[in-house]
C-alpha cells in the first residue's frame, strides 16, 4: 500500500522547501498520495469520515508542515483534533485504526539547526515535536520520528538574502533525502 502525506501549509505557492517536497512526491503517484489540507479544506470544514477512510486506505502516514511558532499550522491541529477521534484512533470501542500504522513527520524549520540544540537559542526540535510523538503513541501507532529541513535564519525575522540563500543543490538534496526517509519508514 501507499504512503499518505498530509501536507499543511497555508501558502504552499510561496513555499520553497515544502513546495519542492510536494513536487517530488507527486512524481511517484504509485507510492505516495499527497493530500493538501489547505487546498481541500480552504474553509477549515473537515470531512472527518473522508479523512479517516483516506488514512485507512494507506499503510503509512506522514504529516508534512512548516514549523509555525514552534508548533504546527492551526489547520493541522484542527485536523488532528477532528480526525483522531475517540472510537476511531483510540478508545475501547474500535479505536484502533492507527494501531501499528507507521507514522512520521516532515517539517521545515526556518531557524538554523544549531539554534535547535541544547546549547542553542531554543529547545531541540524533538522537544517541540514531542506532542505529536505522544499523540501517536497514545493511539498505538508506530512512530518513526521526523525528517527536518533547518533554515538559514540567523535571527528571528531576519531577511538578509545572503543569509537565507538556498542553493538549488541543497534544495534537491533535501527532496531526495526526504523521499529516502519516507521510503524507509
Amino acid at each position: 500500500m501507499k504512503t499518505l502525506v498530509i501536507v499543511t501549509h497555508p501558502s504552499i505557492e510561496t513555499s520553497v522547501i515544502n513546495k519542492r517536497w510536494v513536487e517530488e512526491l507527486k512524481k511517484y503517484p504509485e507510492k505516495y498520495t499527497v493530500h493538501e489540507l489547505h487546498k481541500v479544506y480552504p474553509d477549515g470544514n473537515i470531512d472527518i469520515k473522508k479523512e479517516q477512510q483516506l488514512i485507512e486506505s494507506h499503510s503509512n502516514l506522514v504529516l508534512q508542515f512548516p514549523v509555525h511558532w514552534f508548533n504546527c499550522p492551526p489547520l493541522l491541529k484542527k485536523w488532528l483534533d477532528d480526525v483522531f477521534a475517540h472510537g476511531w484512533a483510540y478508545g475501547s470501542n474500535g479505536g484502533d485504526k492507527l494501531k501499528n500504522r507507521k507514522v512520521a513527520l516532515a517539517v521545515s524549520a526556518g531557524i538554523k539547526r544549531e539554534d535547535y540544540s541544547e546549547e542553542g537559542r531554543y529547545h531541540t526540535l524533538e522537544h517541540f515535536l514531542s506532542p505529536f510523538e505522544t499523540t501517536f503513541l497514545y493511539c498505538s501507532a508506530d512512530y518513526r520520528s521526523f525528517f527536518a529541513f533547518y533554515g538559514t535564519e540567523s535571527k528571528p525575522g531576519e531577511n538578509d538574502p545572503s543569509v537565507n540563500d538556498l542553493s538549488a543543490s541543497k534544495l534537491e538534496k533535501s527532496a531526495q533525502d526526504y523521499l529516502n526517509f519516507v521510503d524507509n519508514l
